[in-house]
């Protein structure tokens, strides 16, 4: 006899999928190492150039837009550029977020060539955020070079679920801003700040999930299918926004640009978003002297080096810039938590039992290569 599952969809759709339908389906998160490598494509780039550059690629930026591109003058000289095409004008209308993302980048690509044998000398060509030639890079084997393990580029992920709430360690927490301690800013979960960036952070979700504008954003950057994932190889998957088992299978299958716009979808967001303020050890600010090209490209480059180091200790980050991006909170923002500089990232932080794999896409070096 057939059997058939009967699946309840938000918003009380009822629908019923035969064993032999749910087979032909999509079963499975879509994930990073589902991603087939690209060997039709010529190339001048060597191999040591094609992993540098994919494992720049690995940095994190807003709905994984992956906003960069290199141009290539000649073998370890490139352009790194502003790509327009990944701006999120919505929530990110003066692509303040782009320039810290091709911050990390940048960092990324220094690290990985440094595993290398390379250095790296970076000189910036921008003068507004605007500008789509940011930076040039050339890369050499001369002088005293000091390697970093690149496997931790690999393996660093955005961890939104099973925060713990336990305290930070005096000593993990030094190991991770110690160096640069001027531009880090600890608020810990015993503190009024604290409780206010919590509050914060749920009212300008309120406010982002109902603007229009920014919703219909996020829904051009969720990849729902597998299909639209492996085509892209950016954006929000199921896999990156931690949605796992039946959810996720429902949401390949049967969710799509137009759910995302309803009433039930920006709700859910807003009660995900008040599970996940409510655990973590505290929050992390990053600040900056100013707002200049260099200038973000420069605290891109450390929020960088901080993410690089957590999983050292077990430590989980989940960037929450919605205070940011909306006026009516940002605006109170400094005042409200007592610093003066300008703040550049939030990010919510606590230990994990287990650290998750990486899950979040990439597209391919040759796709983000001009030649």
């Amino acid at each position: 006899m057939k059997r058939n599952k009967f699946l309840i969809l938000a918003g009380g759709t009822v629908l019923v999928v035969g064993a032999g339908g749910y087979l032909m389906s999509d079963t499975k998160n879509f994930k990073r190492n589902d991603l087939k490598a690209n060997t039709s494509v010529n190339s001048p780039l060597t191999a040591d150039e094609k992993e540098i550059l994919y494992l720049a690629s690995l940095a994190p930026s807003g709905h994984n837009t992956q906003p960069w591109f290199v141009q290539y003058i000649e073998p370890y000289h490139w352009i790194i550029g502003n790509d327009k095409t990944k701006w999120l004008p919505a929530v990110d209308p003066t692509q303040r977020e782009t320039i810290l993302s091709i911050g990390a980048f940048m960092q990324n690509l220094e690290y990985a060539a440094q595993n290398l044998g390379y250095n790296c000398q970076f000189d910036l060509m921008a003068t507004h955020n605007q500008d789509e030639n940011l930076v040039t890079v050339k890369l050499d084997k001369k002088g005293d070079i000091h390697p970093f393990d690149s496997k931790k580029i690999a393996q660093r992920r955005t961890v939104r679920s099973n925060i713990l709430s336990d305290s930070l360690k005096k000593d993990d927490l030094s190991y991770l801003i110690r160096e640069e301690s001027e531009f880090f800013h600890f608020i810990p979960n015993t503190s009024k700040a604290y409780k206010i960036l919590n509050e914060q952070t749920v009212e300008a979700n309120k406010i982002q999930a109902y603007r229009d504008a920014a919703q219909t954003e996020l829904a051009e950057w969720i990849r729902f299918s597998s299909k639209d994932a492996e085509n892209y190889a950016d954006g929000l998957t199921t896999a990156g926004m931690e949605i796992e088992g039946f959810a996720g299978w429902l949401v390949r299958n049967f969710y799509g640009k137009a759910n995302v716009m309803k009433k039930d979808f920006r709700d859910k967001n807003i009660d995900n978003v008040r599970k996940e303020v409510s655990q973590s050890a505290g929050w992390l600010l990053i600040s900056s002297k100013g707002d200049s090209v260099i200038t973000l490209l420069e605290t891109g480059q450390r929020m960088q080096r901080l993410w690089l180091k957590v999983r050292d200790k077990n430590i989980a980050i989940h960037p929450m810039t919605q205070i940011l991006e909306e006026p009516a909170t940002n605006q109170a923002l400094n005042s409200s938590i007592g610093i003066s500089d300008n703040i550049q990232f939030i990010l919510r932080m606590g230990y994990l039992k287990t650290y998750p794999e990486p899950v979040s896409l990439r597209r391919s070096v040759d796709r983000f290569l001009r030649i």
